[in-house]
Parts: structure tokens; C-alpha cells; sequence
């Protein structure tokens, strides 16, 4: 019997693999990314939906910038905190069942900030908004991992990641008629801004329990090929280095969860510390009422979302060129920071109106834009467990940087009377920042070549 050349079996054998991976891709993003962006969307108002209220909250209950900024921050410590058991829970219970769990609670306690009068209550229910809230995001970020491969992981990440500036729309352009029912049924606009938007967490959670399937083996709306070829290629990652990719113990003891986890302090830092104060300080410097300041940060996250999605795409095109390596991921990353840098400190020394609102627009549209590459790393350091916990350890790193931004400028402005003078000193954290990045596609490129 004559021998059948080989192209003509690989050929439709390719052919057919591609057309299979299309169709899961397609069916994975149209299931799960909308139902997680929502989800995330609904958290991160909670988390930042102070910013807005600040400005009668802090007046009616006689909360200085530091009581405000302290209490902001406090959030972030007991979300580190309770970060790595969360993730590790997750990987227990599976995604469905805890992602439930968190979204409910986080609800619950959003609301409840309505009742806050003292000091001691404002930081007891931010504290508790965090320990909620913990493991959310990079639960999300590892229940990725395990339905989308590495070339389309950068894209996946900013679909669902792209909620956080457009939540940031929402907010601002519902946060001034909230706080314009101040008053209506005896609560102030305060008030009303915690009751609604906490409201959406608790039904999305719901949702999620009945819609959220815990992997491609029980995603029931896939085919049996479909779910074969993501988990095939999900496993047969060749990016990933090392033959303790699963080892639990490998994850957190490898410097580059650390090295990354860093960066994430400064960046995470550096976000929260304008985000926080941005209402004030764009209301300060243009003397525009709450609706008006809202709309602004609206325009301004819009951008951010769009570069978001284009930077993350560039960067996945980038990435199939070089499927055996995330060496390209980083130099998606650094020039961001750089920008960042360079956007606190035009803030920090501008009066001018527009330029204070342009300095802001570049901090939100450089921040945005980095997201999709850098999350897009820990996925190809680690798979399974240790994945988890490796995404966890990062992210729990990271939140401390959260507590310590807004902590910082509402200190320096009750020393100084002014936010924008305690941004000055923003422009340091990021640039350390692109230093780590440099090192780490460094160190990858030695890999590389030993390998």
C-alpha cells in the first residue's frame, strides 16, 4: 500500500484543530467574559465609590483627609490579608460557588456603609468590605488561565478587565444624582450612593451561582472537542518553564512572584492614590459642580478603556510570534510606567485647569493600558494549585499598596492643605517600577538562551 505524504494528513489535521480552537475561544469569551466583567465592574465601584461620597460624607461627619485616606487604604491591608486562602479556597470549591460567596457578601457590606457615623465605623466597615472582597480579582485572573492560552490570554484579561475604567464611567456619571437625593427619605446623597450601588453585587452574585460553570468540564454549551482542545492547550502551555510548574511551594518561594508582586505595590500605589482624590482635586482645580466632575472622569475612563483593549491586542500579536517566551509581555508594560511617572508629576506642579485634567487623563490611560500585558505573566510562571496561590501572593503584595497611596496623600494634604503637593511624590514608585520590569525580561531572556 503507497504512503500517504504527511502534509496531505497535516494539512486538514491543522486545518481542523484552528477551526475547533476558534469556535471554543468564541463560545468561552461570549459565556463568561461579559457575566465576570460585570461582576468585577460591580466591585470596584464598591471599592471606590468613597471617592465620590467623600465629598459630603467627609463634611458631614468631620472626617479629616487622614481619617478618609486611612480608612480608604484599610480595605487594601485586610484584602491582602485574607488574598492567598481565598484563591486557595476557589481552587477547592471551585470558581461557581465562591465567586458566588464573595460577591454576595461584598454586597451586603457595601451596603451597610450607609450607617457609618464615627471614625472606628468607617474604618471597621472598610476593613470588612476587604476581608469580602478577597480573592475576587485574582480568582478571575486564574480561572482565566485554566479556559484561555497564553497568545489569547492578554486579550481575555482586558475584556473582563476593561469594566474597571468603564465602571469608573458608571460612577461618574451616576454619582452626581445620587448625591443630588440628598435628603429624600431622610439619607443624605451619600447614603443613597452606598445603598444603589451596592445593590448590584448582591444579584450578580446570584447570577453567578446558576450561570458561572467551575471549568470547560462542566461549561455544558461546549462540544467534546472543543473542551478537549482547551484543555489541551491550556495545559501544553510552552511558555511555561520549570518541572514544578504545579508545585505549590515553587509559586511562592520563586522570586519572580515576588519581583512582580511589587511592581504591583508601586502600581497599585500610585493608582489609588489619585484615584481616591481625583473628584476633589479635578473639582478644586476646574470649581465645576459634582455632575460635571463626574462626566469628566467619565470621558477620561472611556479613554482608558480604550487603551486598554488596543494595547492588550497589540501585545497578544506580539506574543504568537513568540508562543515559547512572555519575553515581548514586558516592553507592553514599561513605557506605561514611565507615562505614569510623568503624569504625577505634571499634576503635582499644575493650577491650570486643563492641564491638571490632562496630567489625570494620562495617569488613568497609561495604567489602563498595561493591565492586560501584565496580568497576562503569572499564567505562564505556573499552572494548577500553585498557580492559584502564585496569582494570590502577587496580588496580596500589591494590595498593600493600596492602603499605602491614599494613606500618603491624605496625610500630605492635612500637612500641606493641598492633594495635588502630595502627588509630587508619586512619580518615584513607578519608575522603581519599569526598573523591576527591565530586570525581569532581562532575567528572561537568560532563560531563554539557556534553555
Amino acid at each position: 500500500m503507497a504512503s500517504i505524504p504527511q502534509q496531505t494528513i497535516d494539512g486538514p489535521l491543522v486545518s481542523n484543530d484552528a477551526a475547533i480552537g476558534a469556535s471554543a475561544m468564541r463560545k468561552a469569551t461570549r459565556h463568561l467574559i461579559p457575566l465576570i466583567a460585570l461582576g468585577y465592574g460591580a466591585a470596584y465601584i464598591d471599592r471606590v465609590n468613597i471617592s465620590f461620597a467623600s465629598l459630603q460624607m467627609n463634611r458631614d461627619l468631620h472626617f479629616s483627609a487622614t481619617v478618609y485616606g486611612f480608612g480608604a487604604g484599610l480595605f487594601f491591608l485586610s484584602y491582602a490579608a485574607c488574598e492567598i486562602p481565598s484563591n486557595l479556597l476557589l481552587y477547592r470549591f471551585g470558581a461557581r460557588r465562591w465567586l458566588s460567596r464573595i460577591m454576595v457578601t461584598w454586597g451586603i457590606i457595601a451596603i451597610a456603609m450607609l450607617f457609618v457615623r464615627t471614625p472606628w465605623q468607617f474604618y471597621t466597615a472598610r476593613f470588612f468590605l476587604g476581608v469580602a472582597e478577597a480573592g475576587f480579582f485574582p480568582g478571575v485572573i486564574f480561572y482565566l488561565t485554566q479556559w484561555f492560552p497564553q497568545e489569547l490570554r492578554a486579550r481575555a484579561i482586558s475584556r473582563f478587565y476593561i469594566s474597571l475604567p468603564l465602571s469608573s464611567v458608571v460612577t461618574g456619571l451616576i454619582a452626581g444624582p445620587l448625591l443630588n437625593l440628598d435628603g429624600h427619605l431622610g439619607l443624605r446623597g451619600w447614603q443613597w450612593l452606598f445603598l444603589v450601588e451596592g445593590i448590584p453585587a448582591i444579584l450578580l452574585g446570584i447570577v453567578f451561582l446558576f450561570l458561572l460553570p467551575d471549568g470547560p468540564q462542566q461549561a455544558t454549551w461546549l462540544t467534546e472537542d472543543e473542551r478537549t482542545w482547551i484543555i489541551h492547550h491550556v495545559r501544553n502551555d510552552p511558555s511555561l518553564v520549570g518541572e514544578n510548574s504545579h508545585a505549590l511551594g515553587a509559586a511562592l518561594l520563586d522570586p519572580r512572584v515576588w519581583q512582580v508582586g511589587i511592581f504591583m505595590l508601586l502600581m497599585l500605589g500610585s493608582s489609588y492614590a489619585y484615584t481616591y482624590v481625583a473628584p476633589d482635586i479635578i473639582q478644586r482645580a476646574t470649581h465645576l459642580n459634582t455632575s460635571k466632575v463626574g462626566y469628566i472622569i467619565a470621558a477620561l475612563s472611556l479613554l482608558g478603556a480604550a487603551s486598554m483593549l488596543l494595547n492588550a491586542i497589540y501585545s497578544d500579536r506580539v506574543q504568537c510570534r513568540t508562543p515559547e517566551s512572555n519575553y515581548p509581555r514586558y516592553m507592553h508594560v514599561i513605557p506605561w510606567a514611565f507615562l505614569i511617572s510623568a503624569g504625577f508629576f505634571a499634576c503635582s506642579l499644575s493650577t491650570n485647569p486643563i492641564s491638571v485634567v490632562a496630567s489625570i487623563g494620562t495617569i488613568i490611560i497609561a495604567y489602563n493600558a498595561m493591565q492586560g500585558p501584565l496580568w497576562s505573566l503569572p499564567g505562564s510562571f505556573f499552572q494548577g494549585r500553585s498557580a492559584a496561590a502564585g496569582i494570590a501572593t502577587m496580588n496580596m503584595i500589591g494590595m498593600i499598596g493600596g492602603f499605602l497611596g491614599p494613606y500618603f496623600v491624605g496625610f500630605a494634604k492635612d500637612l500641606t492643605g493641598d492633594y495635588q503637593r502630595g502627588l509630587f511624590f508619586m512619580c518615584l514608585p513607578m519608575l522603581l517600577g519599569a526598573a523591576i520590569m527591565f530586570y525581569l525580561r532581562a532575567e528572561t531572556r537568560r532563560r531563554l538562551l539557556k534553555t
